[in-house]
């Protein structure tokens, strides 16, 4: 096996083969040693891995080895080969095509020209030019309006000119059901939370303990408190703003809350521990 082929199995094909699609295509052989065409078709994929030279990694499964991995894929016939990107199927085929179709399954499996420049433009923004890396995004958004990476790596930077709204809209975007979605939802909760403080929390505090029913004060408190990062206290009113009146603001304070969630992440001991507290007081 050379550096861009690779043999997995049933037990390492998570890690090996879906985990590494996020970050370079994958394409999987289906093959075993008996089978003819299996040999035809396994030297001239090896050959083009080499010759992309790391633009997709070829992972090698024998089904007599995996049986349970054929299964999933639904391997009837071999060689099967299948490429993957992002998680995802991108395509597939079946038998020892000639080279020419070969290439053509190739281009359907690599990046395009618009995720090609959204690659670029997190290398500039990386490396500290973010006038570049915005100009590589919106020409790889011009190409494809819905290029979930460069809509991702846009919005940050437009986020620190304090263009939020905008980069809110761009976040919306993105397609559901990805990991790059879950990293959008997080940078967008840490946008509304960083767009929603504004005031002096000791006043804000003073405002509370005098009139502890003043709910206006108390979001208000929690905003500012969030937007300083103090998640703990700002969680703390939102939760007690739930209690009092759930619906105050168009249930405003448990928007707030799973923004919170959102941007700290599921296992974080703030997270779980509020979390069940708002599931005592919304189902009581």
């Amino acid at each position: 096996m050379s550096g861009w082929v690779f043999e997995t199995t049933d037990r390492s094909f998570q890690t090996d083969v879906i985990g590494r699609s996020w970050e370079v295509p994958v394409v999987v052989d289906f093959w075993a040693p008996w089978c003819g065409p299996c040999r035809v078709l396994g030297p001239l994929l090896e050959q083009l891995a080499e010759e992309y030279g790391g633009a997709f990694m070829l992972a090698k499964v024998n089904v007599d080895e995996s049986p349970q991995l054929a299964s999933a894929f639904g391997v009837q016939s071999i060689p099967m080969v299948v490429g993957l990107r992002d998680g995802k199927i991108a395509s597939e085929f079946v038998g020892a095509l000639p080279e020419r179709q070969v290439r053509e399954f190739l281009a359907q499996v690599l990046p395009s020209e618009a995720e090609q420049l959204a690659a670029e433009g997190a290398a500039l923004a990386a490396a500290g030019e973010p006038d570049k890396a915005e100009a590589a995004y919106r020409r790889a958004l011009e190409l494809d309006a819905r290029c979930d990476r460069a809509l991702l790596g846009l919005a940050p930077l437009l986020a620190e000119r304090g263009q939020d709204e905008e980069a809110l809209q761009l976040l919306e975007r993105v397609g559901p059901g990805t990991p790059i979605r879950q990293e959008a939802d997080r940078v967008a909760a840490a946008l509304r939370i960083r767009q929603s403080g504004g005031g002096d929390v000791a006043t804000l505090r003073a405002r509370v303990e005098a009139a502890p029913g003043d709910l206006e004060a108390r979001v208000a408190l929690a905003q500012v408190l969030a937007a300083e990062g103090n998640y703990d206290a700002a969680l703390q009113q939102y939760l007690e703003i739930v209690r009092r009146d759930r619906s105050f603001r168009d249930d405003a304070a448990r928007k707030a809350m799973l923004d919170i969630f959102e941007l700290l992440g599921s296992g974080d001991e703030t997270v779980e521990r509020y979390r069940s507290e708002l599931a005592k007081v919304l189902f009581r």
